[in-house]
């Protein structure tokens, strides 16, 4: 081998066959098998509608309703905050208009060519039944968050070309006729694409892999290590050694690279799932903003996804937001009961200057990084597997 991938999520499964693709022979480690963790847990949605990362909000009143645990779509511990509070200070300084606006432009090239990037994938894997291209919608429930909305909206037009439609109460009504409630407005992003079971699509990707002569171990990786010009990596079943190492771990690449002198600062945005039956379901992605609750129809039911709580990775588990979502997603559309006992949880791996960590680790040779896409790993793993496997080539 002459790489080593270590995380088998959409990360390192797109970085995996980019790599191959350019003639590395590669093997790709995971302790679960690939599309497990918090690739399996997302809303199932490739955003190139998303090409603004998320912001701290910089009202007062807005920052009120999150200290006081009012907020819906951010929660928080008081227990866990030695995890996050000093990457947080510094992601409220990438939000400030002055920083924020030097970041978007190089956030928004790598969103705007992620359906691109997916595209050859998906049909060569041949994962097309599983992918739904009729867009996202945005759905608002007062005239002022509405007006905001159409106002962003027109500016991502303007900008970066993202096309929308925006809807009336009754033309959302139209389009989603299994809605029960009259919403005051919604924005339809008719050219995003979606998929009915994300980690089977994170599968379907790794099967890819392997047909086309890669190598997949499901074991726990313990350490990594350099001799010379290669890195050997302990696991729990044996070692692997190449000349090249990728970490696309995700949450866990902080703890994961501290051995080898590097300190990443990250916050982990948890955020929940659960799947309930339904006969009345969206035909796509709804997501009520006023709520914080996606609502995306999945092969194992209408999934219902929640905002981010500010958490560890392994953190105890706090189920207010996602009861809270269920509500929500019964009064739009009735929801039955639920699929599975316990709502998933996973942690969304977010860096302070709101891009993702790639490229050529900055003290060691044949290191890469590739991780920290916060919200966006399923919509990034292919453009940002791309990315490294060109600057591993020098192209």
């Amino acid at each position: 081998m002459d790489s080593i991938v270590i995380g088998a999520g959409m990360v390192g499964v797109s970085t995996a066959l980019a790599l191959q693709e350019r003639g590395h022979n590669v093997v790709l480690v995971d302790r679960s098998e690939p599309g497990r963790e918090t690739s399996y847990g997302n809303a199932g949605i490739i955003q190139t509608e998303a090409v603004q990362p998320y912001v701290i909000p910089l009202s007062i009143p807005r920052l009120a309703r999150i200290a006081l645990g009012n907020a819906h779509d951010v929660a928080w511990k008081p227990t866990t905050m030695h995890h996050w509070l000093s990457p947080l200070a510094r992601y409220f300084w990438s939000s400030l208009p002055a920083n924020y606006g030097k970041i978007v432009p190089h956030y928004a090239k790598m969103i705007l060519r992620a359906a691109d990037d997916h595209a050859p994938l998906i049909a060569a894997s041949g994962a097309d039944e599983i992918i739904d291209k009729s867009g996202f919608i945005q759905a608002y429930r007062t005239a002022k968050g509405f007006d905001g909305a159409h106002a962003d909206a027109r500016g991502t037009l303007a900008d970066y070309g993202v096309p929308f439609t925006a809807l009336t109460g009754a033309e959302l009504a139209k389009l989603e006729p299994s809605l029960r409630v009259t919403m005051e407005g919604a924005i339809h992003y008719n050219a995003v694409w979606s998929c009915k079971s994300p980690g089977e699509l994170v599968k379907r990707y790794a099967a890819l892999f392997i047909a086309r002569g890669g190598q997949i171990e499901t074991a726990t990786a313990t350490s990594l290590t350099q001799s010379g010009a290669s890195w050997t990596l302990a696991t729990d079943k044996g070692s692997f050694s190449a000349q090249n190492a990728v970490v696309a771990l995700g949450p866990w690449a902080p703890h994961f690279l501290k051995p080898l002198g590097y300190r990443v600062g990250m916050i982990y945005k948890r955020g929940y799932h659960q799947h309930f039956e339904t006969e009345t379901a969206p035909s796509r992605p709804v997501m009520d903003v006023d709520n914080s609750t996606v609502l995306s129809p999945m092969k194992a039911g209408l999934r219902v996804l929640t905002g981010a709580e500010l958490n560890s990775v392994e953190g105890e588990p706090n189920y207010r937001q996602i009861k809270h979502s269920a509500k929500i997603a019964d009064e739009l559309f009735g929801i039955g009961a639920a699929v599975e006992d316990t709502p998933w949880r996973g942690a969304r791996p977010c860096m302070p200057g709101m891009l993702p960590v790639v490229g050529k680790a900055p003290k060691h040779e044949g290191l890469w990084f590739n991780f920290g896409h916060g919200h966006q790993g399923f919509t990034l793993g292919p453009t940002t597997g791309r990315l490294v496997a060109e600057a591993m080539r020098s192209e």
